[in-house]
């Protein structure tokens, strides 16, 4: 679902402008003088409405986050919601998650999130998927060794795909659950989230650590169950 332009994008920008990095290429290498001290920076690919970037901000204020979206009129709502909660520790990021490396020095990011990204169920789409090797190999250029991808996703099919995808970009998957809320609400939810869960339909959580990058032989063939479940294709 495409999100309806935002009435006067451009003032309610600008009103935000202290959290808006312009020239995050001028920034490569430099991100932590934004914070001097911070103690990680985490990256969050897909920030939407914002509410899991403001709200995981807030509760880590020690922490530097970058919040990269490339749908301005989501990104405009996260900012305002940053500004209402007079929040120091998190940017913003007009950009799509291919040009990282364009961004950020290599071993600069410690942590990045990625929540309930597009799935692009048609096969031919798959590397358009932010879990494919491809982007993954970007990820890799910019995160320190040990460095963590978090992923969520409503969709079965993607999960799958994503789990046996991170190794090929040279990640191991770890802490794979497909009921992270099972037991009771864990950790901070997006606003879809909060939407699956209490629709009844179970969340698929993955912690990915960089790791050598192994030989990449190619892929083996596989059913593409991604195109079996759909989901919005941004954060809301």
């Amino acid at each position: 679902m495409r999100m309806r332009r935002k009435k006067n994008l451009v003032p309610r920008m600008e009103a935000c402008g202290q959290w808006l990095i312009r020239d995050p290429k001028a920034q490569r290498g430099h991100w932590r003088e934004l914070m001097p001290g911070a103690k990680e920076l985490r990256l969050e690919l897909g920030c939407g409405k914002g509410r899991f970037t403001c709200q995981t901000a807030a509760a880590d204020p020690d922490v530097l986050f970058i919040a990269v979206e490339r749908v301005p009129d989501a990104m405009v709502m996260a900012m305002e919601k940053a500004r209402s909660l007079a929040l120091t520790n998190v940017f913003f990021v007009d950009a799509d998650a291919a040009e990282l490396p364009e961004f950020f020095a290599p071993d600069e990011v410690d942590l990045i999130y990625i929540n309930f990204c597009d799935p692009w169920p048609p096969k031919r789409h798959a590397k358009r998927r932010l879990t494919h090797r491809d982007f993954l190999l970007r990820y890799r250029q910019v995160l320190r060794d040990g460095g963590e991808i978090h992923f969520k996703t409503d969709n079965v099919g993607l999960f799958a795909f994503s789990v046996t995808e991170f190794p090929f970009g040279g990640f191991t998957p770890t802490q794979v659950t497909h009921d992270l809320h099972k037991d009771g609400i864990c950790g901070i939810m997006t606003d879809y989230e909060e939407k699956f869960h209490n629709q009844g339909t179970k969340i698929n959580r993955c912690v990915a650590v960089k790791t050598e990058l192994p030989p990449q032989p190619a892929a083996p063939e596989q059913p593409d169950e991604a195109e079996e479940n759909d989901a919005p294709d941004q954060e809301a």
